[in-house]
């Protein structure tokens, strides 16, 4: 089977000498975004700059939704409307045309959490293959994601990575487990859309990472359908990439791979302080950026049977694949390499990336605005905790007003 890539630009439209890339041009940044949507946006990171105001509205917000206080439109129209593509697939359909329009593809992301029940499984297992039934329909969503604590209970995972017996119950709810992870693989194939498996908390992730490997040895002989994610801010990542990548080339079958930082670098610490034993996260943020770019260039010289998304907000790394794929002479809209963002931000980095011709797809959040609110509280304390994430966003943003102004 010739693989095709479902977003990228075809080599004959190529311009015989492709654009050299800057992350500089806020024009291109901001093409897509109304005056209007610009302040919201700079007002929104006005108050996640300030920690006091963050704590104050994340408290607020949460009870206010608990009590029922009518605040859901306040939400819905600031960090929703600037986070979140809409509150269900239909409502994500308008993001997804203005992406398009830029040739920027859309990575429905269905982020409910904190279930427990087993209908509230069942539930996301049917709306996660509904974005996988909506992307077999769009060559504009070139790959589908899913979290797999979101199909059975954290307990289960944790009791399965720690290599513990299960009971004769927990067997069973592991085995639908599988069942809901293979459908979801099975379906992505008959889409011809790779989908991504996303990496959690340490102490589930063994389990993860073995279901992931298993349905890459089944689903990945021609191409890399199914992807597993690495988090670099874990000091192991590294050398599990290296062994992953050679049980996939011993195996015959491709490796997929998403590339992270990390989301959840607090919690790690804490309870590895609280149970006493060694921390699994780098010991500072120079180690997880020389083992993200490392996991970069090992996936680009193991391109015969690797492929790989590069999900950063970090302008660095992103420019280094960039030009390291330019440097190996790599078609730029390579179907192998993506560029990944959260949607709300770095525009600058996938709006510039995509101009320039690479590959880029941004993560676009849906739910209903309670079940998101988890998520949206993890993007906005990211962007309070990351060391110049929201100065670069208001700068950013700033320029793009003052140069329209000047216009």
């Amino acid at each position: 089977m010739e693989p095709t890539n479902k977003t990228s630009v075809p080599k004959s439209e190529f311009p015989p000498q492709a654009e050299k890339l800057s992350f500089n041009d806020t024009q291109i940044a901001f093409a897509s975004k109304s005056n209007n949507d610009l302040k919201k946006a700079y007002f929104l990171f006005r108050v996640v700059a300030s920690q006091s105001l963050m704590v104050v509205g994340k408290f607020t917000s949460i009870w206010a939704l608990k009590l029922h206080l009518p605040i859901k439109g306040i939400i819905k129209n600031t960090i929703f409307h600037q986070f979140c593509g809409g509150e269900n697939i239909e409502e994500c359909a308008d993001t997804t045309k203005i992406l398009d329009a830029y040739n920027i593809g859309t990575i429905l992301d269905y982020s409910v959490e904190g279930k427990n029940e087993e209908d509230e499984f069942e539930a996301g297992y049917k709306e996660i293959l509904r974005t996988v039934e909506t992307a077999d329909k769009n060559p504009h969503i070139p790959f589908c994601v899913f979290k797999v604590s979101g199909l059975c209970r954290n307990t289960l995972l944790e009791k399965v990575s720690a290599e513990k017996d299960l009971t004769k119950t927990e067997s069973a709810e592991y085995e639908k487990l599988k069942g809901r992870v293979d459908a979801l693989c099975k379906r992505a194939v008959s889409a011809d859309t790779p989908i991504f498996i996303d990496a959690e908390e340490s102490w589930i992730q063994d389990a993860i990472d073995n279901l992931a490997m298993e349905m890459m040895a089944k689903y990945n002989k021609q191409k890399a359908i199914v992807y597993n994610t690495l988090q670099m801010y874990r000091h192991d990542r590294m050398a599990h990439l290296v062994i992953a990548q050679a049980q996939a080339e011993e195996n015959d079958f491709f490796y997929g791979v998403k590339l992270v930082r990390g989301a959840y670098m607090e919690k790690e610490r804490m309870r590895a302080e609280e149970k006493g034993y060694a921390s699994p996260i780098q010991p500072n943020k120079d180690a997880t950026d020389r083992d993200y770019d490392a996991a970069m260039q090992f996936c680009l010289n193991h391109l015969s049977n690797v492929y790989f998304c590069a999900g950063t907000h970090n302008e660095d790394s992103s420019l280094l694949l960039a030009q390291e794929m330019d440097r190996l002479e790599l078609d730029r809209n390579d179907e192998r390499i993506f560029f990944a963002q959260l949607y709300g931000m770095s525009d600058h980095i996938s709006f510039n990336l995509s101009k320039a011709r690479y590959n880029v797809a941004k993560y676009v959040p849906y739910g209903p605005v309670k079940d998101v609110m988890p998520y949206l509280i993890r993007r906005a304390e990211e962007n309070t905790s990351v060391q110049g994430q929201t100065g670069r966003e208001l700068n950013l943003i700033s320029r793009e007003i003052k140069r329209r102004k000047k216009g």
